[in-house]
């Protein structure tokens, strides 16, 4: 969108915060770059230059405002709908593949060589996967100055810095203040920062707005603020997660979506809570380098960097569709946190109710998972990882004995690494290595794409709740003729499916009212 001058300068202008994250605008006269919705006198259309990312803005020596603060926009949802290279780059390197394996990691994730991504990222981009990399590790960094009392040697390295002296270096350029001076701004303009270590308060909307309360009270925890673009319907997203959670892994408690996350350094738990403006998040984390990842892996849960205003606009094009469009927009498609849990758990749910699929994967918990210590709730477990899986003996699963192959085909295809799932995965080359495997589907498949690849053009046609709700609307309700007539909704039926799967009274459509 940054090369649609005209355009960008509209949204410039009336302060569109629909177009945070899609672009940014940097100002030649002050140097300094903003997000579109800035509060400030707009610059002369002369002084603007319009970036496609914030590390493209930094690399051409713009720091950061300090009004909008546009480090905290959602991300680009271009990302999320695209499924050629440069967007599953875009993706792994939000996914901390950069700071984990480094661009030679990347590069092989992708089939590339390091020259190849390094040259398609600075074309779309303005920065390659480096600067991306550190744009993020800077926006961490910022985070976690501006929210706790950690001493600043740690929160470098838990932001991913190599050293202190490159953190310092970063901050200083990135936004033009020192680590301490931008503490003590944040502290100037938000009280609720001087709380005990590790514990916090922030917002990634309004700056200098507590999230909620004063800060946490807990030590360990991090409250912030998730920023999506309006409107957000929870109903939907927070019902599938609670109604489909796994006893012991996820819960609903006091208002919020919790559960357990396995990440490369340790494990954590988050809490997550629908608010009018904001998702609040609360994270407890063993080790503080996981802080990026986990973020990143809640916004992609969520699917807070849709584009709702783009999704809904096309989805009223169908007049049956509009009206359920026009009574609840702003849904989004509810992903996961793990891809390969998610993929096994499909595979439990083959042809059982909800409350089944939950047990089975209960099951498969206590005996499988990792236990852990829930201070504040009744999680108790990580969800078992495909290596923990790949030993299973058939015999103790309490399934027809051909769900039991399917099960245990995926789990040493997912183990051994001959499938890869998740959000740099090459949404063709999975679906076809899952129809390969035994007991696999169109239905299993295209949930499987929908919910953990997060494509947003899968499509369930199958589905005996989409038939039904087809038939209801007066949509064709066989699979190839409901099919034909989606066709006007692409690229983006995956949010059909959630108004469609709204119609019907279940659970996974209504927020809990009680704890689980």
């Amino acid at each position: 969108m940054h090369t649609d001058t005209e355009r960008c300068v509209r949204a410039v202008r009336s302060k569109d915060a629909r177009f945070d994250g899609m672009f940014f605008t940097a100002v030649l006269t002050t140097g300094i770059y903003c997000r579109p919705s800035c509060p400030v006198v707009p610059p002369k259309v002369e002084n603007m230059v319009f970036h496609p990312s914030a590390a493209s803005c930094q690399r051409a020596g713009f720091r950061a405002c300090k009004r909008c603060r546009p480090d905290t926009s959602p991300g680009s949802p271009e990302w999320n709908v695209r499924a050629d290279a440069v967007a599953r780059a875009m993706r792994l390197i939000q996914d901390g593949v950069v700071d984990r394996e480094g661009v030679p990691g990347l590069a092989a994730r992708l089939g590339w060589s390091t020259r190849q991504i390094e040259r398609q990222l600075l074309a779309e981009l303005g920065a390659g996967p480096l600067a991306l990399a550190r744009a993020q590790r800077a926006q961490t960094a910022r985070l976690l100055i501006e929210t706790t009392a950690m001493p600043m040697a740690e929160i470098a390295f838990a932001a991913g810095f190599s050293s202190v002296r490159t953190f310092n270096d970063t901050v200083r350029e990135v936004f033009a203040l020192a680590p301490g001076e931008l503490r003590a701004r944040a502290a100037r303009s938000s009280p609720a920062v001087s709380v005990p270590r590790a514990s916090s308060a922030s917002s990634a909307t309004a700056p200098g707005v507590p999230a909620g309360s004063a800060g946490s009270a807990t030590p360990g925890v991090i409250a912030l603020r998730l920023p999506f673009r309006a409107p957000l319907n929870p109903s939907n997203l927070f019902g599938h997660l609670a109604a489909t959670g796994v006893p012991g892994v996820e819960e609903w408690r006091d208002g919020a979506y919790r559960r357990t996350l396995t990440l490369p350094h340790g494990h954590g738990i988050v809490a997550l809570t629908p608010r009018p403006d904001h998702i609040a998040c609360r994270l407890s984390l063993t080790d503080p380098r996981d802080l990026t990842l986990a973020i990143s892996r809640c916004r992609w849960m969520l699917d807070l960097d849709a584009d709702p205003v783009a999704v809904d606009e096309q989805l009223r094009t169908d007049p049956l569709l509009a009206p359920l469009v026009d009574r609840a927009p702003g849904r989004r498609v509810p992903r996961t946190v793990d891809a390969a849990e998610f993929a096994v758990r499909a595979v439990l749910g083959q042809q059982v109710s909800t409350a089944a699929a939950r047990t089975h994967a209960a099951r498969l918990v206590t005996a499988h998972g990792v236990p852990i210590e829930d201070p504040e709730g009744g999680l108790t477990h990580l969800f078992p990882t495909p290596e923990a899986l790949a030993g299973l003996d058939p015999e103790a699963l309490a399934l027809p004995r051909s769900r039991r192959t399917t099960l245990l085909t995926l789990v040493e295809a997912l183990a051994d690494g001959s499938l890869r799932l998740g959000p740099g995965g090459d949404w063709a080359e999975a679906r076809a290595r899952l129809l390969a495997l035994p007991g696999f589907g169109p239905w299993t498949t295209e949930v499987i794409a929908m919910r953990a690849l997060g494509d947003p053009d899968a499509f369930l046609p199958g589905d005996l709740g989409i038939r039904r709700a087809a038939q209801g609307l007066g949509l064709p309700s066989t699979p190839a003729a409901l099919t034909a007539r989606a066709a006007h909704w692409r690229p983006w039926r995956a949010y059909a499916v959630q108004y469609l799967w709204a119609t019907d009274s279940h659970p996974i459509n209504h927020l809990p009212t009680e704890g689980r």
